[in-house]
């Protein structure tokens, strides 16, 4: 039957949530970050301003860090996927009667009869042979590798997103409150973070919160202690 055109294939679905979870994790990353560098620098001081410039300096350089990460490693994919693509057409090339029994042989291990097998691996070989093997075998869509640079701006737009967060929260209120209310704002953050990622990803959303909960909780307060031991020191 013919696919409707509002109808998205299941690999073009599976590239989105692949993405949007890249999202959500690098949005938590910038939470997380940031929130430990601007509530550990409150825990030793209570003036703004070196809160907002190591919060700004740590936004910043996990932006960075996050989008020169994400470029090298999806280049690094995209460079070995080109590789196996451009070994799969030449292998078509050079032998192609294996290359149809290799792709027989894959309908016959997914349940198709040896003679059905055989038959589908012809007719799908005679429409295109090298979208056929690429499908099967390596489960990639030539037309929609993952583009490095929009991986690499994704990341940093995603960190930076989240980091702000916990730089606003401890900037707005009184001094009194900045640690409680940027706490509490993280806290919810993260759990939203936690429910969407595990939502996009399949798992059960009250666990995937309650780990980015409880860790974030620590992380902030193991920053938190240590602000306040070094401001005592250095004080």
């Amino acid at each position: 039957m013919p696919t409707h055109d509002d109808e998205p294939h299941v690999e073009q679905n599976e590239n989105r949530l692949n993405r949007l979870r890249a999202g959500v994790l690098g949005a938590n990353d910038g939470i997380v970050s940031v929130a430990g560098i601007v509530v550990g620098v409150a825990g030793a001081t209570i003036e703004s301003g070196p809160i907002l410039t190591a919060g700004v300096a740590g936004l910043v350089a996990g932006a960075v860090s996050m989008a020169l990460g994400e470029y090298v490693s999806v280049s690094s994919q995209r460079d070995a996927e080109r590789s196996m693509l451009a070994k799969e057409e030449r292998e078509l090339r050079e032998d192609p009667e294996d290359e149809l029994e290799e792709l027989a042989a894959i309908y016959e291990a997914k349940g198709l009869r040896p003679a059905t097998a055989m038959q589908v691996a012809r007719e799908l070989t005679e429409h295109d042979a090298f979208a056929a093997h690429v499908e099967a075998e390596l489960k990639i869509d030539p037309d929609d590798l993952t583009s490095p640079t929009q991986a690499a701006v994704t990341s940093a737009i995603a960190f930076t997103l989240g980091g702000l967060l916990p730089l606003v929260a401890i900037l707005l209120p009184p001094a009194t409150w900045r640690v409680p209310v940027c706490v509490v704002a993280v806290l919810i953050a993260l759990g939203v973070a936690g429910w969407v990622g595990a939502r996009l990803g399949g798992a059960a959303p009250l666990k995937a919160m309650l780990r980015v909960v409880i860790g974030g909780g620590i992380g902030l307060a193991v920053t938190y202690g240590i602000g306040i031991a070094l401001g005592t020191a250095v004080g």
